[in-house]
């Protein structure tokens, strides 16, 4: 297993939860997300709207937390919005209390693929 495969059984799950997270508008945008977000004339609906509707999850990094140090895990998802603009995103899920409280958009872009 490389560092990015992640059991298929967990993927599932985190996707699960990152669309709960979403639905229940438990979502935080970095200004990185904002910025990259205003230069694609995208916003907060459309980015969730296009997670919801992700069939998966495309990757999963590990990386370091430039804050704290600590390994974290961040997820790349491609979704479609409705209107069929298919928009990338990163984010982490934000824990609190050993549960899951909020999913922090790092990245949001309209896809170039």
């Amino acid at each position: 297993m490389n560092k990015t495969s992640v059991p298929r059984g967990r993927i599932v799950d985190v996707l699960q939860t990152i669309k709960r997270l979403v639905l229940r508008g438990n979502v935080l945008f970095t200004l990185k997300a904002e910025d990259e977000m205003a230069r694609d004339d995208l916003d907060e609906d459309l980015v969730c709207e296009a997670i919801i509707n992700a069939p998966g999850i495309a990757k999963r990094l590990r990386s370091a937390n430039p804050q704290t140090g600590r390994r974290e895990s961040l997820y790349i998802i491609a979704g479609v919005t409705f209107d069929g603009t298919v928009v990338y995103t990163k984010g982490k899920i934000l824990k609190a209390e050993n549960r899951e409280v909020f999913y922090v958009l790092i990245s949001s872009k309209k896809s170039t693929i």
